[in-house]
């Protein structure tokens, strides 16, 4: 055989037959099935699809465990890394909750302020009005702050959520958007205000970042410097282009945000794709994340009343 039969995947490449035999032992002892082809000369072991993240994630584990007996020449290896599902329903979700959120601020339903009640207010914040560090992700100015935040919302979210699934990636936007206004208020006049998602837009291409500074040391061992932080300079080029500038743009919300989100990606790339690769992993840390907003507003509106 040749190829990798259908619904299979390269999880390793090296050009020692005997180093491939050995993987295929490491996962075969947490019960993953493996198959190897000898194809141009280099030894590849694959995987079904569904036991991908897992067989990655195991077989990173036992390198780090064991460098002197997993090395071997992996000069030409290419080590995949993992997707995970669950990215377009939770950028779904996303959008639907920022307009619905809209329309009902600028509706005034319940009869409520819902910008007095849910604008990051920096010494409120500080104060202890802590739901006011996720409401305000929620609320826009107008027509072309939401569409802006809606639209790159959409592109950096979609992105995590391919790299760590949708529910963990956005319970981890939730957080870091939170995160980045709360220092934000730290940091800012007491009569400071800031509304608008683009905190937690930023935090997502942070966390996107992070990712991607760690997978250039799966797929390569020895990254040089410039490889090895260039997703970090990628991101800091980005964020100039859209972080910054305009009237009323908050650019230090966005960089708190942007920081924010570079610590929680970091923390999220110490997941194992065992747990990633599980629907009710994704799906409890989609609900938290809703349950955060959903309670976040709710305290908005007790104080208000």
């Amino acid at each position: 055989m040749h190829e990798p039969r259908r619904g299979y995947e390269i999880v390793s490449r090296t050009t020692h037959r005997k180093e491939c035999a050995e993987l295929q032992l490491v996962l075969a002892a947490i019960g993953i099935q493996a198959e190897t082809i000898h194809q141009d000369g280099h030894w590849l072991l694959t995987v079904s699809h569904d036991d991908l993240p897992s067989a990655i994630a195991e077989l990173e584990s036992y390198r780090r465990e064991n460098p002197e007996t997993a090395a071997g020449d992996r000069s030409n290896a290419s080590t995949p890394v993992p997707l995970y599902g669950g990215a377009a329903t939770a950028v779904g979700v996303y959008l639907g909750a920022v307009v619905l959120i809209d329309v009902l601020a600028n509706q005034h339903v319940l009869d409520l302020n819902w910008y007095q009640a849910g604008q990051m207010h920096a010494g409120s914040v500080v104060a202890g009005q802590w739901w006011r560090v996720v409401t305000a992700l929620t609320l826009h100015s107008d027509l072309e702050h939401i569409l802006s935040n809606l639209l790159f919302g959409a592109v950096f979210g979609f992105l995590a959520g391919r790299i760590l699934g949708g529910g963990v990636a956005w319970l981890g936007i939730v957080l870091a958007g939170a995160l980045g206004n709360f220092m934000n208020a730290l940091v800012q006049p007491p009569a400071h205000l800031s509304i608008g998602a683009s905190t937690a837009v930023f935090a997502a291409l942070g966390m996107i970042v992070s990712h991607s500074l760690q997978a250039w040391t799966l797929v390569q061992q020895k990254p040089t410097a410039m490889k090895r932080w260039s997703p970090l300079i990628g991101g800091a080029i980005l964020f100039a282009y859209l972080g910054i500038g305009g009237e009323h743009t908050d650019v230090l919300a966005h960089v708190t945000g942007f920081l924010a989100g570079l610590l929680i990606g970091w923390i999220g790339c110490r997941i194992s794709g065992h747990w990633l690769s599980m629907r009710t992993v994704q799906l409890l840390a989609g609900f938290g994340a809703i349950v955060i907003v959903g309670a976040a507003w709710l305290m908005a509106f007790l104080l208000a009343t």
